[in-house]
């Protein structure tokens, strides 16, 4: 029996990673075992996937040696850096020099680095359009992660740079979702204008990173965005509505309005989606629907997202 390559997965616990891991360990084909990689190899994250048969492997992601001996004799490896765990796009870079080095020490066959747009390529600092944050950045964590491509270009390992998009799964989190308003009517609020948001479940994420690693040598060096719809605010809004059996009515919000609302994050946000509003056709052109279905045969699309996740929508559910 040919003996299974061994895929090496950064952040095996989170959304990304976890979702690799989990694909990796259900796949039919069994080419591929999964090596969990976690800071905390006892958390209760960490068991689960021990249970479904992955290694699990502790590492420190801010030490390089670590990061190379978790990597070493693996076919392939998944990196992802974490920005919102630290809100620091220079602490981001640093992380992605860690992976990239490590990679390369540990002559990995192939990897995939989960990137983003630096959108310093499309709105330069000294535009106007959208404010400048941190003195560098117009959206750190697509920024950082951006300019971090050149690392793993000279690593010389194999490396195909995976977009991501939209996780329908924010919408879960309180706040995200609709929410009631002064009169108990539903309200979604985005920040998309009349525009589609490129959007995809994060479980999907995964799945498509896997059938990336099927094929090998076929993809490197490319940039493969991944998205399952393409939706505007009325578009989700009206989805919602249906799974709920509830009006759901969206509510545009002004870039502006929310940049000045003190929320955590609120400039950064407010670029971010100010980003995929003024720039629609080309971030909506890298994130293939198609393409990505090829990659993940099971890819869900939103109202198949909705129709598992609808009891989970915080508030929607019990208002009105």
């Amino acid at each position: 029996m040919r003996e299974k390559k061994i895929i090496a997965v950064v952040g095996a616990t989170g959304q990304q990673g976890g979702g690799l891991v989990r694909a990796i360990m259900n796949d039919n084909s069994g080419k591929f075992k999964a090596r969990a990689l976690t800071r905390d190899p006892n958390s209760d994250k960490a068991h689960a996937l021990r249970e479904l048969g992955a290694e699990v492997v502790q590492v420190d992601l801010q030490d390089e040696s670590s990061v190379t001996r978790a990597f070493e004799g693996a076919h392939g490896a998944y990196c992802v850096t974490f920005y919102f765990a630290h809100m620091s796009p220079e602490r981001e870079f640093a992380d992605a020099t860690i992976l990239a080095n490590a990679i390369r020490n540990a002559r990995v066959e192939h990897a995939i680095w989960s990137t983003l747009e630096d959108t310093r390529k499309f709105v330069p600092l000294d535009d106007p359009r959208m404010p400048t944050i941190m003195g560098k950045y117009k959206v750190p964590h697509f920024d950082a992660k951006g300019e971090a491509d050149e690392l793993f270009r000279k690593s010389g390992v194999p490396v195909t740079y995976l977009l991501a998009s939209f996780y329908w799964d924010n919408l879960l989190a309180p706040g995200r979702g609709p929410t009631p308003d002064a009169n108990g009517d539903l309200v979604l609020n985005m920040l998309m204008s009349d525009r589609k948001l490129a959007g995809i479940a994060a479980e999907d994420i995964g799945k498509c990173a896997l059938g990336i690693f099927k094929r090998g040598t076929e993809l490197t060096g490319q940039r493969i965005g991944i998205a399952s719809d393409h939706l505007t605010g009325n578009e989700i809004a009206e989805k919602i509505s249906k799974a709920l059996g509830k009006p759901v009515r969206y509510n545009p919000v002004p870039f502006d309005a929310f940049r000045k609302s003190g929320m955590p994050l609120a400039e950064e946000v407010a670029n971010m989606f100010q980003f995929y509003v003024d720039f629609e056709e080309e971030v909506l052109r890298s994130r293939d629907i198609a393409r990505s279905r090829e990659l993940d045969p099971e890819l869900q699309s939103f109202d198949e997202w909705l129709a598992r996740n609808k009891s989970q929508f915080a508030g929607a559910a019990s208002s009105r």
